[in-house]
């Protein structure tokens, strides 16, 4: 059984110290209006399929948000960064092997494009400032990060980031490491689609939800 003080299974988090932070029912922040990123790819004129690895924070919130934006087909909760061997919650949550709780988005670039996905990632699904955690939740395995797979995601994601930082759009540096993907783990059954079986878990409603509903009200286009 996990300890009775977390939050939740995947954010190690006190829950004491969560309810202190927790103001006006809401704790996540708000949204950072960006701008399109002048790097992207054009939709393509037949269905596919495409694949990013994206870490920003306990997996729950980024697999959520994304499994509300259209063009998206597919989002799992996992582990980057690592090795199989420690590819599993009770490792990765110590913040010791590298890995970072991460969600492996599978799109249609006929209906979206990488560059709508990475303004979705950086401004309503989580705050790319934060070093080595996000709101609540503390430790490397929380941090920033784009797990890319060949250079065009590469360029698209570091050419962004300069953009971001040269209109200076969020006051502090931002820390989103960009690296090469080595492995994609599926995290346990139990994170898979946590939010949408769980509604009314705490950590979810003052956390996540925020998430989906900053997603409607700025990509109203792009929500579903």
């Amino acid at each position: 059984m996990k300890n009775q003080f977390r939050v939740c299974l995947a954010c190690g988090v006190l829950g004491a110290l969560f309810l202190v932070g927790v103001e006006g029912g809401k704790a996540a922040a708000p949204p950072v209006k960006l701008p399109t990123a002048t790097l992207d790819d054009t939709t393509t004129t037949s269905p596919g399929k495409s694949t990013i690895v994206l870490a920003g924070g306990c997996f729950w919130g980024v697999e959520e948000v994304f499994q509300h934006v259209k063009g998206v087909v597919d989002a799992v909760s996992g582990y980057s960064g690592g090795s199989s061997k420690t590819a599993n919650y009770d490792l990765v949550s110590a913040g010791t092997n590298g890995h970072a709780e991460s969600v492996k988005i599978t799109y249609d670039p006929a209906k979206i494009t990488l560059g709508q996905i990475f303004t979705v990632f950086f401004s309503v699904a989580h705050d790319p400032t934060q070093l080595n955690r996000q709101g609540p939740d503390v430790g490397p395995q929380y941090r920033s990060a784009i797990f890319y797979s060949n250079e065009r995601q590469e360029q698209i994601a570091k050419a962004y980031i300069r953009q971001l930082e040269a209109a200076h759009v969020y006051g502090k540096k931002i820390v989103t490491q960009v690296v090469p993907l080595s492995g994609f783990y599926n995290a346990e059954e139990e994170h898979q689609d946590f939010a949408a079986k769980n509604p009314f878990h705490r950590y979810i409603v003052f956390v996540d939800k925020p998430k989906v509903d900053d997603l409607r009200t700025e990509f109203p286009s792009l929500y579903k």
